[in-house]
């Protein structure tokens, strides 16, 4: 068992909004909490505090409280704050939708969850108004996050109802369930409660030192695990100021990063590609940049080094899951004697396994040295109660001791720092959103020219892994790499798409059926 370096913080017995909120410091009131980088929004701690418990109170006046599903399908703008923290407030779940979804996606979500409203910008109008009348929605429960009508925010809050008096256990009460698809398969709703939230928070005070001095670039969607704690979270209860973009585009983020003097900038690994290669980059004054985190897929030491000396600032990254809310290690920004490749250790509260592929036996760590390469298990207060109405899954990834068996494969370096070297499940991440293989084939099956399909993670030319269909044509078929890659794109949302195409004369499969990535990984990796 590995343990984690650091001492235990004190976590509360808090509702989020408690843990946020209520020890909100007067002088903190009139200090910005949220700015929309790209316009003239924002929103002060005093005002949103005050909001989400008017959104609150409008919410329980319609009967939605305890045990109720509302969905959000927004952007990272101002407002999502208090729709989000209203939801919970109010004592109902919140799931959230990426807003790239196609109106079947957001049907099957919807559906899933069973929520019972859904919030929405008035531009996705036409797909949530389809997916909720699909999934049992009523027309007055689809409310407009930017309109002016009777279904808006803005009317629930001119409504003026006090919030309700909520009595929870934060630690059995669902706060928010995102979709994962965990280590395999479809996408499942990860049940995540009020202390598993907040201590996530808790226990990232240690290694991610945001204070109320800095400014925030919040890129990252807020209705990914990685930006709904790292960011909004994190930078609430800190008290740091939150510049918001709804969508990623160099130029705007390097002139939202100039013009805000935005300090610390939180990133997947695509942005880290353009930081550190991009020209553009060099005709912006991006000097007030202290501090750069990477998460939501792992990253080589030399990238994250270019970023470091092109920004001049601290790099490091991270490493989690929707299924750990989602921290459980991370880079210590004191460390610089560590390799910028790793994920560095388990955060406070974090136990941690290394088991061995072959045996199932818990490795060993030397005293000096890597060890052996093993699936990492955590187990800690961050870890969910389980997914969404499948027990079954939930008993495959959470054993009974309590461990999450994540489905990655790591090394633990010599100072106990640790190093993701593989991935035993299947999932393909894209920019940092999972894609389940399992989804893609099941859709190019569909094809009248496709016999058989399989789908893996490939690498771009800049080392990033992208979808990669393996296709077999019906005989006689002149199906080319164009016509599956568009067939996908037109079904799904933008970065499930398949990005690369290879025909092949069968999917290698075991005798039980199942395909054999790994012989479709070694064969990717003999045509590198």
């Amino acid at each position: 068992m590995i343990k984690s370096p650091y001492p235990d913080q004190a976590i509360p017995s808090q509702s989020v909004f408690d843990f946020l909120f209520s020890d909100l410091a007067e002088e903190d009131e009139g200090r910005g909490a949220l700015i929309d980088g790209s316009g003239d929004q924002a929103i002060t701690f005093g005002q949103l505090k005050s909001q989400i418990e008017l959104l609150a109170g409008a919410l329980a006046a319609r009967g939605l409280g305890a045990g109720d599903i509302v969905a959000i399908h927004c952007p990272n703008i101002p407002a999502f704050a208090v729709v989000f923290h209203g939801i919970l407030r109010a004592a109902a779940t919140a799931t959230t939708i990426n807003v790239l979804y196609t109106a079947e996606e957001i049907e099957t979500q919807l559906e899933d969850s069973g929520a019972k409203a859904l919030f929405t910008l008035t531009r996705f109008a036409d797909h949530a108004r389809e997916a909720a009348a699909n999934a049992g929605i009523s027309a007055e429960n689809v409310i407009h996050i930017d309109g002016d009508d009777e279904t808006s925010l803005r009317s629930l809050l001119a409504e003026g109802r006090e919030a309700p008096a909520v009595h929870i256990d934060p630690a059995t009460h669902v706060a928010v369930i995102p979709y994962s698809s965990g280590t395999t398969g479809y996408p499942k709703g990860v049940r995540l409660s009020h202390a598993n939230i907040v201590s996530n928070v808790v226990q990232t005070y240690p290694v991610i030192d945001v204070t109320s001095d800095d400014v925030v670039l919040a890129i990252l969607p807020f209705f990914h695990i990685y930006g709904m704690t790292v960011l909004l979270n994190i930078a609430l209860k800190k008290r740091a100021a939150l510049v918001t973009m709804a969508k990623f585009d160099l130029i705007e983020y390097l002139t939202i990063t100039q013009n805000h003097r935005c300090t610390y900038l939180f990133i997947a690994p695509p942005v880290a590609v353009a930081l550190a290669k991009h020209p553009l980059v060099d005709q912006y004054d991006l000097s007030s940049v202290r501090a750069v985190f990477s998460g939501a897929a792992p990253i080589d030491a030399a990238l994250m080094k270019a970023v470091g000396d092109r920004l001049d600032a601290r790099v490091r990254q991270g490493y989690g899951m929707s299924e750990a809310s989602p921290v459980t290690h991370v880079l210590p920004g004191d460390r610089d004697d560590l390799d910028l490749g790793s994920i560095g250790f388990p955060i406070a509260q974090t136990e941690v396994k290394l088991i061995a592929l072959e045996t199932g036996d818990e490795i060993d760590v030397p005293e000096s040295g890597k060890s052996d390469p093993g699936e990492i298990w955590v187990r800690g207060p961050q870890v969910m109660l389980g997914y969404l109405g499948r027990d079954d899954a939930t008993r495959e990834v959470i054993d009974d001791d309590g461990f999450l068996h994540t489905g990655d494969v790591a090394v633990v370096g010599a100072k106990g720092e640790f190093y993701i070297v593989d991935r035993l499940k299947e999932l393909i991440k894209y920019k940092g959103y999972q894609v389940a293989p399992a989804e893609l084939e099941a859709l190019l099956l569909t094809h009248p020219d496709i016999t058989d399909a399989a789908a893996i993670g490939a690498a771009d030319e800049d080392g990033q892994e992208i979808p990669k269909a393996y296709v077999v044509r019906r005989e006689g078929s002149s199906l080319d790499e164009n016509g599956v890659m568009e067939f996908v794109a037109e079904r799904v949302a933008p970065h499930k798409k398949v990005r690369a195409v290879a025909f092949i004369d069968a999917i290698p499969k075991s005798t039980a059926g199942k395909i054999l990535r790994k012989e479709l990984r070694a064969l990717e990796a003999s045509r590198s």
